[in-house]
């Protein structure tokens, strides 16, 4: 019979403490991923889609690297207004590359929703390098008014600008809806304001800056971006509305 000597009973207990704290880990991470799914779940249903249970896991990766954001390259040429609410900036955005998905659901909450659904899944891990991109901001959401001018087209293409460690050799997508695209440069004046993203809350910030601006045909009129700096769980989030400048 094999002696048992003190070392062994040593190593014993050390390894059975080690598989406590993991044990514990492991329940805080159920709780966490638990508790953060249900909060992004109530938040889908506000905007009409179901949030399937396969997305707890980019939810968690996304959550963990919340404050590593890089933002998309820019330079400010100016700024307009007396006070904070009714400035706006102008921006001048180089070329890039840009991960698009485009949606034609019947709300425009619900485009933008099932869009950004198949870019957090690609920026996490559904990529040809199989890890963690890194978010970028802000992701837009390229919208069209109709001639009436009075709806939004039902069509919302929704860009995440592929980080710059990837510009170059940009990760290529397992998602069939997924289109790595080359943007052309972008001059935009682009206008703050807060909460959330509807057909409704969009044609009153974008008639509210046409009353700033007054009239003039130096943007286009029937195409517009909304910009969007945080993600869809954070109540008061801040967006912005870009008018984009013809080009000269």
């Amino acid at each position: 019979m094999a002696r048992i000597t003190l070392e062994d009973l040593d190593r014993l207990g050390d390894e059975e403490e080690e598989e406590e704290e993991e044990g514990g880990e492991d329940e805080e991470d159920e709780e966490e991923r638990g508790r953060l799914f249900a909060h992004w779940e109530a938040v889908a249903s506000t905007h009409r889609v179901n949030l399937p249970r396969d997305m707890a896991g980019p939810i968690v990766q996304m959550s963990r690297h919340s404050q590593a954001r890089e933002a998309v390259p820019h330079v400010a040429l100016s700024q307009h207004g007396k006070c904070e609410e009714a400035a706006y900036e102008e921006r001048q955005y180089p070329a890039g590359k840009w991960a698009c998905v485009t949606k034609g659901e019947p709300l425009y909450e619900q485009s933008i929703s099932l869009s950004f659904m198949k870019l957090m899944r690609y920026i996490c891990k559904e990529n040809s390098v199989g890890c963690y991109l890194g978010m970028t901001i802000p992701v837009l959401n390229e919208i069209h008014l109709t001639k009436e001018g009075t709806e939004l087209e039902r069509e919302v293409l929704t860009a995440y600008y592929i980080p710059g460690e990837f510009q170059h050799n940009p990760p290529a997508p397992m998602d069939p809806e997924i289109h790595i695209t080359e943007r052309a440069p972008l001059r935009v004046m682009a206008r703050v304001f807060y909460g959330m993203t509807t057909e409704e809350t969009i044609l009153r910030e974008i008639a509210l800056f046409w009353e700033l601006l007054g009239s003039t045909d130096a943007v286009l009129q029937e195409t517009y971006i909304v910009a969007v700096y945080e993600n869809p769980s954070v109540p008061q989030r801040r967006n912005e509305i870009w008018f984009i400048r013809r080009a000269e």
